[in-house]
């Protein structure tokens, strides 16, 4: 749990959150405008959800970040 708290941690959490959450917009837009009506409240409610989840997710571990071993 060390590298929870670290920087590292954060940004590398936030990148994968920030893709999570663009990949997420792109398919419920894509999706919506099929249908023909693109509701904006779905897609950014979906999107934060889909951000919120990547971060909780990270917490399980992140393969871009090393473990300190002390």
């Amino acid at each position: 749990m060390n590298n929870l708290i670290s920087r590292n941690w954060w940004e590398a959490a936030g990148v994968r959150a920030l893709k999570t959450v663009a990949q997420t917009a792109v398919a419920t837009i894509g999706t919506a405008a099929a249908f023909g009506n693109v509701d904006w409240k779905l897609v950014m409610s979906a999107s934060a959800l889909a951000g919120v989840l990547s971060v909780l997710t990270s917490i399980a571990g992140l393969p871009e970040v090393k473990e300190k071993t002390d």
